[in-house]
């Protein structure tokens, strides 16, 4: 089994169509979808009624690392696979995820483009087909087994803020064998809509430069907030 875990604050619209696409794929294949709701939630998730094959968590916590560490305790599956829920998969994203795995594999991500029509966003994007210094965010979807996840203890629930690439650097540092799918994921563009393409570049690469520094991740949570508007309240422990 495939256990999809969707980590998630008041993402209500994207949720409904991320589920939808997600139907289909449902009949072919054992998978299962577990959205780890933030404790501040408050657009009503937990109350809808859903196909058998997802479920709903309404966690004590309200970081991304907590969210994704409890859905990933309580899935099913062999294969893990972490989405944002603005993120949309691609067609074959199944079938890419087992057959990296199948080829010997661990782990892997996927290249990505933005929903945005934006030349400077192309750019950004072509980065993601390779390994580079900002492979391992979470929009690039990280699938791994379970084991290998458990084994190197999850998410770091302590890191409030690039809890991905933290984990990414463990992933090197074990020596864990991943690929990169080349098939795109469509991302939503929203961080770069309430924000200027050269503010959000500058402040990736600040908080990226600061977390190798080994900056707390408070200090970089505050610097993030402080530079990035976003579309989620003030309580969002999103930072996608």
């Amino acid at each position: 089994m495939t256990s999809i875990i969707i980590p998630a604050h008041n993402e209500k619209e994207n949720l409904q169509l991320l589920l939808e696409y997600f139907e289909d794929l449902a009949k072919d294949n054992d998978l299962e979808i577990i959205i780890a709701l933030s404790c501040t939630n408050s657009d009503g998730t937990e109350k809808r009624a859903f196909q058998k094959y997802v479920r709903v968590l309404k966690c004590e916590g309200k970081s991304r690392a907590l969210q994704m560490n409890i859905a990933a305790a309580a899935a099913q599956g062999e294969v893990l696979v972490f989405l944002h829920a603005d993120v949309k998969p691609p067609q074959t994203f199944i079938s890419d995820i087992r057959q990296t795995l199948d080829n010997g594999y661990e782990a892997g991500f996927f290249s990505y483009r933005f929903d945005k029509e934006n030349f400077f966003l192309k750019i950004n994007a072509s980065f993601t087909g390779s390994d580079g210094v900002f492979t391992g965010g979470g929009d690039q979807c990280l699938f791994i087994k379970k084991e290998i996840f458990q084994r190197l203890g999850g998410f770091n629930e302590a890191q409030v803020l690039m809890e991905d690439f933290e984990f990414f650097d463990r992933m090197k540092k074990h020596r864990i064998p991943y690929k990169i799918v080349k098939n795109d994921l469509l991302v939503s563009a929203r961080k770069y809509e309430h924000n200027s393409y050269i503010r959000v570049n500058l402040s990736n690469f600040l908080l990226l430069v600061l977390f190798k520094m080994g900056c707390s991740s408070d200090k970089l949570k505050s610097i993030h907030n402080r530079l990035i508007r976003t579309s989620n309240p003030p309580n969002s422990p999103s930072n996608s």
